[in-house]
């Protein structure tokens, strides 16, 4: 192939792709100043591209001329939106950087009216394999070195010196990606100048001037200056109806035409939908994204605010759990006769102060135990416990409450023998109040009745099985799943017992799962008793 045909084709490659990618970047918000900048930049270089392959072809030297005319407006602006949209890129809008703009913009004005002279372009001459190569006048020798050479040169040396700079990865891809086609795409053409002033090197560089939009293009594809997609999307319906285009302005009969006219348009109908389908699909995850950043601040706000509001009652109860415990023990000194003799009267007076201080320690108790659950400060002081003999302390210090309800009251431990004993690895005080909370809950609403404690050994899963099982209220069905949540409490026994909180079965759960245990709950319903259960491993054989 004759050369110069090579190096038509390659300028017109590089003014389709560089006109593309500008009518996509200005679709996209024409109103974006950087947009309107790249766009022109995109303009200018396609004019030079498009002259540049007219000029290749041209056979006649008034032809020629012309081309070389206006492929040189258009190089004369490509360096100079080329670093007015950089500076915009990078935010590097200083005044020096303003100045050297506004001059560069200026000096290219004022070259303008010299492109018709001979300063500019002093003729055309057979050089190399070239019919028609222009050469350069005295204009064009200030717009070499102060435009194209100096100005170029000077946009390369921001480019890195950012690119050192910023410490964001992906701003520095971007960068990287703009460096090379900056020094691959402008140095490359740099290789057409030699022979302007008649130095034997012909331009072989030219080729490498569609690496410049290409890998800016991808820069800003690859790093999402401007939406992925929907840029696809727009190349590929772009390329598909100006291949249609051709093939229908080429077309030899009338039918021909009609018929690939009619496939163009529809094409480009179709196309359209297609991309305003993409635009409102991004349009909404953008929105979907927005709306989970906002729910995450949120939901990160609530667990700051829930932390706090632990953190404010454990400091709460905490204050009020001494005065508590001062008014228990004074009211227990004075009911026991430790102070003197009291009349009738006076001790039912303090036995209230007395129950009702013990009500709102344990309710006090509660809420610390929450708290620390919250904020994971529950702490477990592991040993090797006796079961059987915790669940008798628990049930001797119940034992006022059971024989004031007058409820028949058992507890039967199965008769392991020799082989086991009722040790397990658990914090003693923190397993007491468990099952001091589920025996006493049993007592509580119980209104009359039985209450049976058992303790057994279930062979087939290895564990010891506590059970605290009565005739009480029961459990509805659609409680039972809920009774271990927090303030979680069955409306029969709102009715029953109104001084419950809601915490005990939660805190219980909390303790138990801690122990690698299991406590769960069954009930025939509403009015017919229930059962509580709690699982532990044992210790070791005996």
């Amino acid at each position: 192939m004759n050369p110069v045909n090579l190096f038509a084709i390659s300028a017109l490659v590089n003014g389709i792709v560089s006109i593309t990618f500008g009518l996509l970047v200005i679709s996209k918000n024409w109103r974006d100043r950087m947009n309107q900048i790249f766009f022109l930049m995109t303009v200018f270089l396609a004019i030079w591209s498009f002259s540049y392959w007219q000029w290749q072809l041209a056979t006649s030297y008034d032809t020629a001329l012309l081309w070389v005319k206006l492929l040189s407006i258009g190089s004369l602006f490509i360096p100079i939106f080329f670093y007015n949209w950089v500076i915009k890129l990078i935010n590097e809008e200083s005044l020096l950087n303003r100045v050297v703009l506004w001059s560069c913009y200026i000096t290219s004005f004022c070259i303008l009216f010299f492109v018709n002279s001979n300063l500019y372009i002093s003729g055309l001459e057979n050089k190399s394999f070239f019919q028609f190569w222009p050469s350069s006048g005295v204009v064009y020798d200030i717009y070499f070195c102060y435009i194209y050479f100096g100005l170029i040169l000077y946009t390369v040396y921001i480019l890195f010196r950012t690119y050192f700079i910023t410490k964001d990865r992906d701003k520095k891809g971007q960068l990287l990606y703009i460096i090379i086609s900056c020094v691959l795409g402008f140095g490359g053409v740099i290789t057409d100048f030699p022979l302007w002033w008649d130095i034997n090197i012909p331009p072989y560089g030219n080729f490498l001037a569609a690496v410049f939009p290409l890998l800016l293009g991808y820069s800003i594809l690859k790093y999402k200056l401007f939406n992925v997609r929907a840029i696809v999307s727009e190349i590929l319906v772009f390329f598909i109806s100006i291949v249609l285009l051709i093939e229908a302005i080429l077309s030899v009969s009338v039918l021909e035409a009609v018929v690939k006219f009619s496939v163009f348009i529809i094409v480009s109908i179709f196309g359209y939908i297609l991309i305003r389908s993409v635009y409102r699909e991004i349009s909404q995850r953008e929105k979907i994204e927005k709306l989970a950043t906002d729910l995450q601040k949120a939901n990160d706000r609530l667990l700051e605010l829930d932390r706090q509001k632990s953190e404010f009652v454990s400091f709460a109860t905490h204050q009020l759990r001494a005065p508590l415990t001062a008014m228990k023990g004074y009211a227990s000194l004075i009911l026991e006769g430790d102070l003197g003799a009291i009349s009738d009267q006076l001790r039912q007076a303090i036995s209230r102060i007395f129950e009702s201080s013990k009500t709102l320690a344990n309710i006090v108790d509660d809420y610390l135990n929450l708290t620390r659950i919250e904020l994971g400060t529950m702490k477990y002081a592991f040993d090797t416990v006796d079961l059987k003999t915790v669940v008798e302390d628990v049930i001797g210090e119940l034992g006022p409450n059971i024989k004031k309800d007058g409820l028949e009251f058992t507890f039967k431990a199965e008769d392991m023998g020799d082989q086991w004993d009722w040790r397990v690895t658990a914090d003693r005080d923190k397993l007491k109040q468990v099952i001091a909370n589920l025996v006493d809950n049993s007592i509580k609403y119980t209104l009359q009745g039985w209450v049976h404690v058992t303790l057994s050994f279930d062979r087939p899963k290895h564990k010891f099985l506590f059970r605290v099982e009565d005739n009480g209220i029961g459990i509805a069905s659609e409680t039972l799943p809920l009774l271990f949540n927090k303030f979680s409490r069955a409306g029969n026994a709102n009715k029953t017992n109104i001084k419950g909180t809601g915490l005990g079965l939660f805190v219980a759960k909390q303790i138990i799962d801690s122990h690698h245990g299991a406590i769960y709950a069954t009930s025939p319903g509403e009015g017919k008793g229930s059962t509580f259960t709690v699982e532990l491993e044992p210790f070791a054989k005996a």
